[in-house]
């Protein structure tokens, strides 16, 4: 994924050539990247992922509805905060927009401070969102050089138990985890177990092997 610059990127999806060109001239103005489309389809085909990000998305164009945009980039797992845009809209509409998870729906015309407050909004969320991606994936790229031995101490760990309760449960020497635990550590890349923990909150994690009692460690 591209980082954008220091406030961030708008993604500008609509289908009035005079809306994209005035938002972009302000916007650019003001310091942000601007990419304008003049539809989903382009949107889809074209866009770059780029963080942080907003997706400002015109809710009725002539092929495809925002609504259904916004769909298909929840489905491929793009969390670029959306805001909606739009000039009429009926209720459905707007409520499903908001349930899929858009931050905002402004109906045209907006003033610029709303504007600005939803991308300023949306903007925080994003870089929130992909603070937490990278954490996620670093974790599980560090979890995967573990052995399969120290796989199973860690899960341990982050369960809560004691180098005597891993001891117990793997028929190890309470010593032995005291070692294995040091290296999780170590190839995690942290220095405590609040630090690990941390890291690897809401990270799906499944030892290598089932934890069982073993003559050799």
């Amino acid at each position: 994924m591209m980082t954008a610059g220091t406030l961030g990127h708008v993604y500008l999806v609509d289908d009035d050539p005079s809306i994209r060109r005035a938002l972009k001239s302000s916007l650019t103005e003001l310091g942000y990247t601007v990419n304008e489309y003049e539809s989903s389809e382009a949107f889809l085909t074209d866009a770059v992922p780029i963080s942080p990000a907003v997706v400002l998305l015109d809710m009725r164009m002539p092929t495809q509805p925002g609504i259904e945009t916004q769909a298909i980039l929840a489905k491929h797992g793009w969390q670029t905060p959306v805001i909606f845009i739009s000039g009429e809209s009926l209720a459905p509409q707007i409520v499903t927009a908001m349930k899929q998870g858009a931050i905002d729906f402004l109906f045209k015309p907006f003033s610029m401070q709303d504007l600005l407050q939803a991308i300023q909004r949306g903007m925080a969320l994003d870089r929130q969102l992909h603070a937490q991606s990278v954490r996620l994936t670093t974790a599980k790229a560090r979890f995967m050089l573990l052995t399969p031995r120290e796989s199973e101490v860690c899960i341990e760990m982050l369960s809560g138990r004691s180098n005597k309760e891993i001891a117990s449960l793997s028929g190890s020497a309470a010593a032995t985890i005291k070692l294995h635990r040091s290296r999780v550590l170590a190839k995690m890349q942290v220095k405590s177990l609040s630090a690990l923990i941390a890291l690897c909150d809401g990270v799906n994690l499944h030892a290598k092997d089932p934890l069982a009692p073993k003559s050799n460690d």
